[in-house]
C-alpha cells in the first residue's frame, strides 16, 4: 500500500481476510485500498462490515460516509457522518459534506446544523473560503464562488485545491485562458493530482492541441487510471488521428467505469464502425439512443445537478 501497488495489496489482503476474516482491521485496508483508487463504490462493502463490527472505528466511520457522498448516496452518508459529530464538529470538511448530505437527504434540521456550525468556527479561514466558493460553484453562482476563492488565496496562496476550483469555475465561464493558469497553478502546489491533468487536456482537446492533450490525459491516467472523463477524452484524441484501435481500448476502458454514458456508446459505435465491425457499432448506436431518450426524460434540474469534481474533500480522516 505505501508504494501504491494496489492489486498486489489487494491480493495479499483478500487472503489475509481468508484466514483471519474476523479482523476487522484487515477488511479495513481493503476498503483503503478502494479508496486510494477513487473505487468509492468498491469500498462501502467492506468499510459497511468495519462499521458493524467495530462500531467505534472513527476511522471506517468517515471513509464510508465519504463513499457514500461521492457516490450520491446522501441519507445513507448522512447517517453513517452524524454520529461522529462529538469527534469531527471541529472540521470544517466534514461539516460540509454533513451538511450538503442532510440538503441532499431532505435532514433540514441536519443541515442547518452542520452548516451552522461551519459559519460559527470557519470565520475568515482559507478552508472556509474554498469550500463555500465551491458550494457557490456547485450552486452556479459564479461571481460568488470567484469572490469566496480567491479570498482564500488571499489568505494562503499554496492551500491545495484552491486554485484547482478558480479554474473549474473560469470553465464554466467559458474563460480557458484564466482557467488554464488556475491549474497549472494547482499543478506547482500538489503535482500528483490527477484532476489537473484530466482539466489541462480537456482545454487542450477543446483548442484541437492533439498532442498537449493526450500528454495531459496519459497523466491523469498514470496518477487515477479509474477517471472515465480522462480515458473518454484520450480516444477521442486518438479518433481524430484515425488510431482506432487505440481508441477502442481507452472507450473500452471508460464504458467499465462509466457505463451509462450514452456519449462512450456513441462513440464507441463509431470507432467500431471504422474497424469494420459494423454489428457491434449497431448495438453500441442503439444503446446510445436508449440512454439519450432516457437523458431527455429527465427534468433539466437533473441534468443540472451533475457533481463537479471533488479533490477537496477526499483527504483521509485520521
Amino acid at each position: 500500500m505505501r508504494r501504491k501497488q494496489w492489486n498486489a495489496a489487494l491480493e495479499m489482503l483478500h487472503q489475509a481476510e481468508h484466514l483471519a476474516p474476523q479482523l476487522a482491521g484487515i477488511r479495513l485496508n481493503i476498503g483503503l485500498v478502494y479508496y486510494r483508487q477513487n473505487d468509492f463504490q468498491a469500498a462501502i462493502a467492506p468499510l459497511t462490515s468495519v462499521v458493524r463490527d467495530a462500531p467505534e472505528s472513527a476511522q471506517a466511520r468517515y471513509l464510508l460516509g465519504l463513499c457514500n457522498f461521492f457516490t450520491e448516496h446522501y441519507k445513507e452518508s448522512a447517517n453513517v457522518l452524524g454520529p461522529l459529530w462529538t469527534q469531527q464538529s471541529s472540521n470544517l470538511s466534514y461539516l460540509y459534506v454533513l451538511g450538503i448530505a442532510a440538503n441532499k437527504a431532505g435532514l433540514s434540521s441536519l443541515e442547518d446544523r452542520a452548516l451552522g456550525r461551519l459559519v460559527e468556527i470557519g470565520q475568515d479561514t482559507a478552508e472556509f473560503h474554498l469550500l463555500m466558493g465551491k458550494a457557490l460553484l456547485n450552486r452556479q453562482e459564479y461571481d460568488g464562488a470567484i469572490q469566496q476563492l480567491k479570498r482564500s488565496a488571499e489568505i494562503d496562496p499554496k492551500l491545495p485545491f484552491v486554485h484547482f476550483n478558480l479554474g473549474l469555475t473560469y470553465v464554466e465561464q467559458n474563460d480557458m485562458e484564466n482557467a488554464k493558469a488556475e491549474f497549472l497553478r494547482d499543478v506547482a502546489i500538489e503535482p500528483d493530482l490527477a484532476d489537473n491533468y484530466t482539466e489541462l487536456g480537456l482545454l487542450a482537446y477543446q483548442q484541437q492541441q492533439d498532442l498537449e492533450a493526450e500528454t495531459n490525459f496519459r497523466k491523469a491516467l498514470k496518477l487515477n487510471p479509474r477517471d472515465p472523463n480522462a480515458h473518454f477524452y484520450l480516444a477521442k484524441v486518438f479518433q481524430h488521428r484515425s488510431k482506432f484501435a487505440e481508441a477502442l481500448q481507452e472507450l473500452d476502458d471508460a464504458m467499465k467505469l462509466a457505463p451509462q454514458s450514452q456519449s462512450v456508446h456513441y462513440v464507441r459505435g463509431q470507432v467500431l464502425q471504422r474497424l469494420g465491425r459494423a454489428s457491434e457499432a449497431k448495438a453500441e448506436m442503439a444503446i446510445a439512443s436508449r440512454l439519450s431518450n432516457e437523458a431527455i426524460n429527465k427534468s433539466v434540474k437533473e441534468r443540472e445537478q451533475m457533481p463537479l469534481p471533488n479533490p477537496e474533500l477526499r483527504s483521509e480522516p485520521q
